[in-house]
Order: structure tokens, then sequence, then C-alpha cells
């Protein structure tokens, strides 16, 4: 990564930052954003030089306090996520195995407050591929 991508990245997130403070998100929706991030750094697959494959399909398992709070928003969360987390691949080149989804579900075994994040590769990605825990 050259000096000046390095400098965008961290300009991006602390502009983020700002923005999420401003618009009355706390700094939960922030980590969530970076915890994708990092879910899509950890499992990039480089095949070439020129080409890094990353999953495309996201599970994010939210407490149900949580989970309810961001249901209200409607899909505009799961779309901010879904496009913060397309931009971060286009700054790293990255392609993806398939369509970008990224998908809210509720679980009751994570703590409230907290989160889990986990990526896979979809090829074919549909709204019934996700199921919701019992």
């Amino acid at each position: 990564m050259s000096a000046l991508s390095a400098l965008e990245m961290a300009l991006e997130t602390r502009w983020a930052a700002l923005w999420a403070r401003m618009a009355g998100r706390g700094p939960e929706q922030v980590e969530l954003l970076d915890a994708l991030r990092r879910e899509c750094d950890a499992h990039a697959v480089v095949c070439s030089e020129e080409r890094v494959i990353v999953p495309n399909a996201y599970d994010v398992e939210l407490a149900p306090a949580v989970h309810a709070e961001l249901v209200r928003h409607g899909s505009r969360v799961g779309r901010a996520l879904t496009d913060s987390l397309a931009r971060h691949a286009d700054r790293h080149g990255y392609e993806w195995a398939g369509p970008l989804t990224v998908h809210l579900c509720r679980a009751d075994e994570v703590p409230n407050g907290r989160y889990r994040v986990a990526g896979r590769v979809m090829r074919h990605v549909s709204a019934r591929a996700f199921r919701e825990p019992a």
C-alpha cells in the first residue's frame, strides 16, 4: 500500500467517524463497519497479482435489542453497510465472489451492545439464502 493510499484510508476513517458522531450514530456503528472491513480483509484470497477475491455474503449477528433498533430504520442500515464495504473493496482492488450483500440478523446468544460478523462465499445471493435464527 502506498503512502498516499494509507493517508486516504486514514482520512476516510476519521471523516466517517466524524460524520457518525454528527449524525447521532455512536462508536458502535463505526466499530461494526470496521469489523466488516476486517472480515473482508481476513478472508481475501490472492489468485494473482491483479486478482484478489473476497467473500460476497456477510451475516451481522446482533443482540435482540440492537437488532430491533436497527430494523426500525428499514433497509437504510443494510444499504449503508453494503455501500461502505463496497467502497472498501474498491480501494483495495478486491473482486467479489458474487453479488455483495450484508444481512442483519438477530442472535439471542450475542450480548447486548455486541455483534458477530461472518463472511462467506455465495454464488447466487438472494434474500432466501439467509435464514433467520429459530
